[in-house]
């Protein structure tokens, strides 16, 4: 499990550790019974306190995507499934509302958003071996 921080765009750092699960568990790449990292090492790797780890694991607890079990561990919840479109469709409306809104402000047409949106697609589509 991959999770990149930044430590200077203005999310606090347990909630980047939050979206970026929520994320993965939505996406399929994180599946039910999947264990995540324990938090020293998941801290250790991110270069974070152990606290804002445990912050993070609390919270996605309480929304029921991870169970903590002691002396076990922390791993995807066997509740997340069913509501993974639903979480993969608010993820994507967020981040859509907000290119939406960014290119608003920055004089940009929904047609030339999309056009760039579909060329975007493209490339990636090429850079992983033609997958789309």
């Amino acid at each position: 499990m991959q999770l990149h921080i930044s430590p200077h765009d203005g999310v606090p750092i347990y909630r980047q550790i939050i979206n970026q699960i929520r994320l993965l568990v939505a996406s399929g790449r994180l599946r039910p019974g999947d264990e995540l990292p324990p938090i020293r090492a998941l801290a250790q790797d991110l270069l974070v306190n152990p606290n804002t780890v445990a912050r993070a694991y609390r919270d996605l607890e309480a929304m029921g995507i991870v169970d903590t079990r002691r002396g076990a561990g922390t791993c995807v919840s066997n509740r997340a499934s069913p509501l993974a479109e639903a979480e993969r469709t608010r993820i994507l409306t967020e981040r859509i509302d907000a290119l939406l809104a960014e290119a608003r402000h920055l004089g940009c047409e929904l047609d030339d958003l999309l056009a760039l949106l579909h060329d975007r697609h493209r490339a990636m589509g090429a850079n992983e071996g033609g997958q789309k």
